[in-house]
């Protein structure tokens, strides 16, 4: 029993400094975006339909390269990336950086990123 609650308290504390994390990458992703980073939605247009940035462009993941190619974006572009959990645009993200993007962003998911939006707008 007693080894039993450090464990716990272990995986707490894992789970805290994970989220702290991404709660980071997606305030940098957000001060990218206010930079100018192209920002790309990579859920399904199903998804997107529900719900999406307005400046947001769609790109499914598994079409990202192509996508961004045939738009004729800048490698050197920096891009933020997001989908609905953070994993799809993570396999973007590396699709995109093994393609020659260096400056990809990977903002999580949707909902998450809304979130920290609107917690680092200005209270009135």
């Amino acid at each position: 029993m007693k080894f039993i609650v450090p464990f716990i308290f272990a995986l707490a504390l894992a789970g805290c400094e994970s989220d702290l994390a991404s709660k980071k990458d997606q305030m940098t992703a957000l001060t990218a975006i206010e930079n100018g980073a192209l920002l790309v939605d990579v859920r399904s247009a199903k998804e997107v339909s529900t719900g999406s940035f307005d400046n947001a462009i769609n790109i499914p993941h598994t079409d990202i390269v192509a996508g961004l190619e045939k738009l004729g974006v800048d490698k050197n572009q920096t891009i933020v990336v997001y989908c609905r959990t953070g994993n799809r645009s993570e396999q973007a993200k590396a699709a995109l950086e093994a393609a020659g993007y260096p400056v990809v962003i990977n903002g999580g998911g949707y909902s998450d990123l809304r979130a920290v939006e609107s917690a680092m707008q200005p209270t009135q």
